[in-house]
């Protein structure tokens, strides 16, 4: 065996890992099935401007541990994520702060915003929320619900909201102050460069080889290592013995178009039904020390995933979770096998948390 580790995927999860045993002087090999290292977060530079291939990634915690360890390998720059939402034609700030409920029902003062919000609840009749409509009318009140979050939130998931868990909408933050930071993190930013400078940077004297799949070679490189850390699905690993776990899938359209500033924002939400795409992202505003005559935008269709498309979100419903705990059995008697990640452990990670997870695996190493 030439290795210790055998890393499938090139992306944060293991990237991390990668460095921390090259640190206690183990051998990686890393293999990535993409051309390129970073998983979903990486970028490339278009015209100038820094790319995020996948969807916009903003890094964002207070886990200081985890900013720390990042900071080692890229610069991050001072960016604060202030998206706007597009319903109609008008313009609302996020999260829900008192400038949304301002231009909503022209609420000046949060006892005034908290008083409609009330009156809808009681209104609603809702005092134990079952799902997520019934979560999102009892936090934020009717006109919210139907404005900000309907129509995107089926969209993105593909579902009616009744029928989702009512824990996504906790995702969302909402303040009653005058604050359009999405983020509560005390730290946050996007590294100078981009996020695949900061990956290669993370991987630097790590033997990697990408556009390597590792199923089609399983068996030999499975053979070249004493453990593997594994960051893909984990119902493929397993070759789908109790079935398929659910994700959502993603579509994205980039352009570059011949002027200097499209929408004046880095994220828009388009949160109509009607509209197919869910957000418009305008590349260069992540970092404005870009300079290009011409700009960046994406558009981010929601897709069903099937079998050769990307899975990004996992279906965190009570049916796929149940489906999950087994694989999960599996990955637990799974001889020299470490499992991490989004797809490897089914559940939503942002950045920070991924950081925190490898480190915390590498640990026990």
């Amino acid at each position: 065996m030439k290795y210790d580790y055998l890393i499938v995927g090139a992306g944060l999860f293991g990237a991390t890992f990668a460095r921390v045993m090259t640190e206690r002087g183990k051998k990686c090999l890393v293999v990535e099935k993409r051309d390129c290292v970073g998983g979903n977060i990486a970028t490339e530079n278009i015209e100038g401007i820094e790319v995020h291939k996948y969807g916009a990634h903003i890094f964002h915690t207070s886990d200081k541990e985890a900013w720390d360890f990042v900071n080692r390998f890229a610069e991050f720059n001072n960016f604060i994520n202030c998206p706007l939402a597009c319903y109609k034609g008008k313009m609302y700030n996020l999260p829900f702060n008192m400038h949304t409920f301002y231009q909503l029902w022209g609420a000046k003062t949060p006892s005034e915003a908290k008083s409609i919000i009330e009156k809808q609840r009681k209104a609603a009749g809702i005092t134990e929320p079952k799902n997520l409509e019934e979560k999102a009318i009892f936090s934020v009140g009717e006109d919210v619900y139907r404005t900000l979050v309907k129509g995107y939130t089926e969209k993105q998931w593909g579902r009616e909201c009744k029928l989702l868990p009512a824990f996504i909408i906790g995702r969302l933050p909402l303040r009653f102050v005058y604050d359009n930071n999405y983020f509560n993190d005390r730290y946050q930013g996007i590294p100078v460069g981009g996020y695949t400078k900061m990956i290669q940077n993370m991987l630097s004297g790590v033997e990697v080889k990408t556009g390597v799949d590792f199923f089609e070679d399983r068996e030999a490189l499975t053979a070249c290592a004493h453990k593997v850390v594994y960051t893909g699905a984990i119902d493929k690993f397993f070759d789908y013995k109790f079935g398929a776990l659910e994700y959502r899938s993603l579509r994205f359209e980039t352009e570059i178009l011949d002027t200097d500033d499209y929408q004046g924002n880095a994220v828009v939400n388009y949160t109509e039904y009607e509209i197919p795409y869910t957000r418009i992202i305008e590349h260069k505003h992540f970092d404005r020390t870009q300079v290009s005559g011409k700009t960046v935008i994406t558009r981010e269709y929601p897709m069903k995933y099937v079998e050769g498309s990307e899975p990004y979100y996992p279906m965190n419903d009570e049916k796929n979770n149940a489906l999950y705990a087994k694989y999960a059995e599996l990955a637990k008697a799974s001889k020299n096998v470490i499992f991490g990640g989004r797809l490897a452990q089914y559940k939503y990670y942002d950045m920070d948390d991924t950081v925190a997870a490898a480190l915390s695996l590498s640990a026990g190493e």
